[in-house]
């Protein structure tokens, strides 16, 4: 029989050091996120399966936990992935006219890790624009992720740029079944020649060229040059290259500290994003810390099929990224009931400061907060003195 303390596995408790680094970048994201105009959210953590998985949502099946309604009877699923309810949020409560700008940040679960050191409960926090369909949404996606990075301590980020329909211009036309192009985009993802060979041969040969041109389209801005001569000329592929060096102009002019690449055939959320995505990596991080891009079909399920882009990260995993938040400057004082100092405690927390009552019997503890004044009586009045 295991331990009644064992958690299972991906499942961690989050300690008093690391809760606070959390916390610390929670409200560091969402004062952002409001400062740029995003408007909070928070959806339920399960809802009926059929929404969570509907549309782009069918993705997330295998990583979403599953579990009976006892109201109802109905099958619920724990959300894997914010953003579809999001968009449901978007369509039906909301339904402007206009632009919105949405952020949220809670847990999800999922059912499988996605890494071999990954949680299966992130802390995810998102911010999104529905309604434009210009690149000045992405742009404005991308600034606020790196912006958000860099007041939270990661220095000298990478951005990768891609495009989803980079690969469907390659394959438009071809004789491909949604199984046959799930493959491909598998093996893209893999790197491997070998079985894209070998599924790419009953293309036509600009597109067997095309696929296999893509495995080595990466790095930094030579790449959209080497595309436009090695890709088929087709206006889906050249629209994208074009969207991809507008961005990155603006990018390394705004943001000067960050590396900008590209990976052409990173296919990481292919039936999810429908144009521009990115992918942010950070020096000791084993994968992106924030991934994004437009996916302007997110909505159609819920009947209402408007431009929508953004992006999404993890703060657990961008805590044990950044290290622990600084200590936060203490007062130490007795226990007694002595209505003075009690007074004293109080004003002293109402101005914001922390005041750590030190209680009878433990005047060796407290070394958890870095007190660096504390409370003594003089002449009847309790006043502060550094320690």
């Amino acid at each position: 029989m295991s331990s009644a303390w064992l958690l299972p596995e991906h499942i961690a408790d989050v300690l008093p050091a690391q809760a606070r680094r959390v916390e610390d970048l929670r409200r560091e994201w969402l004062d952002l996120a409001r400062r740029c105009g995003y408007e909070l959210v928070i959806p339920p953590l399960l809802e009926h399966l059929e929404s969570l998985l509907t549309g782009t949502g069918q993705t997330l099946d295998l990583r979403t936990f599953k579990l009976v309604d006892q109201l109802s009877g109905r099958t619920l699923g724990l959300r894997a992935d914010t953003t579809p309810q999001v968009a449901r949020i978007d369509a039906h409560l909301l339904n402007r006219r206009g632009v919105a700008r949405l952020c949220y940040c809670g847990p999800v679960l999922h059912a499988r890790p996605a890494g071999a050191q990954a949680t299966r409960e992130p802390l995810q926090f998102g911010a999104e624009v529905y309604g434009h369909g210009g690149l000045e949404a992405d742009l404005e996606a991308i600034e606020l992720a790196l912006d958000g990075l860099q007041a939270c301590g990661v220095g000298q980020p990478v951005i990768d740029l891609g495009d989803a329909r980079i690969v469907r211009g390659v394959l438009a036309g071809a004789p491909l079944d949604a199984a046959a192009i799930g493959a491909i985009v598998d093996a893209l993802a893999a790197k491997d020649a070998a079985t894209l060979a070998d599924l790419a041969a009953p293309l036509p040969a600009e597109g067997r060229a095309g696929l296999q041109a893509l495995l080595a389209l990466y790095g930094s801005g030579e790449v959209l040059a080497v595309a436009r001569e090695r890709l088929p000329a087709r206006p889906l592929i050249g629209a994208a290259l074009d969207d991809l060096a507008w961005l990155a102009e603006r990018v390394q002019r705004t943001h000067p500290q960050v590396r900008v690449g590209f990976d052409l055939g990173d296919m990481s959320g292919y039936a999810y994003y429908s144009g521009t995505r990115f992918a942010v990596y950070a020096e000791g991080a084993p994968d992106a810390v924030v991934r994004g891009g437009r996916y302007d079909e997110v909505g159609a399920v819920f009947g209402r099929n408007r431009p929508a882009v953004g992006f999404s990260l993890d703060l657990k995993a961008l805590a044990a990224l950044t290290g622990p938040s600084p200590s936060t400057p203490a007062i130490r004082a007795p226990w007694r009931e002595d209505e003075r100092l009690r007074q004293a405690i109080r004003q002293l927390r109402g101005r914001g400061e922390t005041v750590l009552c030190i209680l009878p019997g433990h005047e060796d503890e407290g070394e958890e907060f870095e007190c660096d004044r504390e409370l003594i009586e003089v002449g009847g009045q309790w006043v502060l003195r550094a320690v």
